[in-house]
Order: C-alpha cells, then sequence, then structure tokens
C-alpha cells in the first residue's frame, strides 16, 4: 500500500501542487493526509470530522502557498467556543505549489523575450509552437520547455493545470494557431489570457472566434488583446515588460496607473 509520503513525495516530483498535513499535537499524533486541488489525495488524521475540515483549509493554504500549523478540536472545531472544554489537535500543513505557469504560443522574437522576463518572475515557461524549425530549445534556452505542437493537443493533456497563477499569451497572427488556442484557453480556470495584435487584428479574429461559435461576451472579456499595458514600448524587450506588467496589475487587481497619481497603499 502506498503511503501518504510517497504520495506527497510522487506530487512533488512531478511538480504539481500538493499539501501534506500532519498531526503534530493531540490524538492520533503523527497521522497524515494529503490533498490537492481535486481533493484527498490520502491518508486519514483519525477522524472523518477532521479530515473534512482540515481537508478544506489546506486547500486554501496551498492556493496561497502557504506552510502554517492549525488549530483545532477533535473533530475539526475551529472557534475558541468550541475549543473550551476540548483537547486541541495542532495539524503542521506543508504546501507545495509548483512556480506558476506561463504557456507562450508562437516561436517568435517577442517570445524570447517574453520568455526571459517571465522566468525572472519565477514562471515556468512554456513554448509552444506547431513548426519544427522554430520551436526548438537552441532559439529558446531560457524556456523551461520548447513543444512542438497545435494548441489543441497541448490543452487537452496539460489544459487542467492551469490556474489563478497561471498565464497564456499567444503572440501569433495565424488564425489556424490562435484561434484553437484560445478556444482552448478559454475553457481552463486560467488567470490571465493575452492575445498580439493590433486592434484591427483583434476585430478580425473575434468574428472568426464567433464563426465557431466563441461569442459570449463574459468569456471574451477575458481576453487581453492588444496584449500587454500601453507604456509606448517597441522592442520585444520593451513589449515583454508591458505584458508582464498587466500580469501582474490584474493579479493584484490594480489599474497599473502610476503610483504618483494614486493615493492607495504603494505595494
Amino acid at each position: 500500500m502506498t503511503s501518504t509520503y510517497e504520495l506527497f513525495s510522487a506530487r512533488v516530483r512531478e511538480n504539481l501542487p500538493v499539501a501534506l498535513c500532519t498531526v503534530i499535537e493531540g490524538p492520533h499524533t503523527g497521522a497524515t493526509l494529503a490533498i490537492t486541488p481535486e481533493g484527498v489525495l490520502g491518508g486519514s488524521l483519525g477522524d472523518p470530522q477532521l479530515d473534512r475540515i482540515v481537508a478544506r483549509d489546506a486547500l486554501g493554504e496551498l492556493e496561497a502557498a502557504r506552510t502554517a500549523v492549525r488549530h483545532y478540536g477533535p473533530q475539526g472545531q475551529s472557534t475558541p467556543e468550541d475549543l473550551e472544554n476540548t483537547a486541541t489537535v495542532r495539524v503542521f500543513v506543508e504546501s507545495f505549489s509548483p512556480p506558476p505557469r506561463m504557456w507562450i504560443f508562437g516561436a517568435v522574437d517577442f517570445t524570447a523575450a517574453l520568455a526571459r522576463v517571465a522566468k525572472v518572475l519565477g514562471y515556468h515557461v512554456t513554448v509552444i509552437d506547431a513548426r519544427e524549425i522554430f520551436a526548438t530549445k537552441r532559439r529558446f534556452p531560457m524556456a523551461d520547455e520548447v513543444v512542438v505542437s497545435w494548441p489543441s493537443p497541448v490543452f487537452e493533456q496539460r489544459g487542467h493545470l492551469l490556474g489563478s497563477r497561471d498565464a497564456v499569451c499567444i503572440l501569433t497572427h495565424d488564425p489556424k494557431f490562435d484561434v484553437p488556442a484560445i478556444q482552448a484557453a478559454l475553457r481552463t480556470s486560467v488567470a490571465y489570457i493575452g492575445v498580439m495584435g493590433s486592434r484591427k487584428t483583434h476585430a478580425k479574429r473575434l468574428e472568426r472566434l464567433a464563426e465557431v461559435g466563441v461569442a459570449d461576451p463574459a468569456e471574451l472579456a477575458r481576453l487581453s488583446s492588444p496584449i500587454g499595458l500601453d507604456l509606448g514600448g517597441r522592442t520585444p524587450e520593451e513589449t515583454a515588460i508591458s505584458i508582464v506588467g498587466e500580469i501582474i496589475a490584474r493579479r493584484n487587481n490594480r489599474a497599473a496607473a502610476p503610483l504618483g497619481t494614486t493615493d492607495g497603499a504603494i505595494h
């Protein structure tokens, strides 16, 4: 039988999110429970109700990439009133959250610049293009992965991994590539979908999306196109900075206004 530690270690080796919950004080000290975003992976802390409450809380810690010690009653009670006349159970929640993912579609000059900037910010960068001659590790040594593929197979195999910390950047101008990539990205829970192109190009792209059944305003509102902030940049490097600037602003619910024009908290 596979132990909880083995289940946890396997997820870490596969670079997948997982939390290991261990009772460090109270009944069943040493008992463990492994949690993933999909639910309980294995183990038990000795009480079904405690398992349920700890699993719920561990998901929050995992989402925030935090490791913490939490306190409960024997059946998962968590308020001071509940704990007044009961023994305390202390649970150590160890979170493993892999680096946020950035998928960049299109093996172009802007891709190399964006991959470099994204790596500085700690992203695990994957470059994807169907053209084998352009999608090479030699051209994109800064990327963690270079995948020769059309968008649909990549999303079918890995799309479920994309979440609230991740980004998809589509830098192509080929409707055979960018329309399927947008369709597939919209079916995921990825936080940011940026698409390169002028306003005129994006208007035509919206027409093509409508032709394939993507016309819901709420869905289309998830697209950032033209991609990036209006910084006046022209070079691939300046464009890359405008893209990651928009991603950071979106993640923090900021309008990306100059700090000198705002009166709220700076950081």
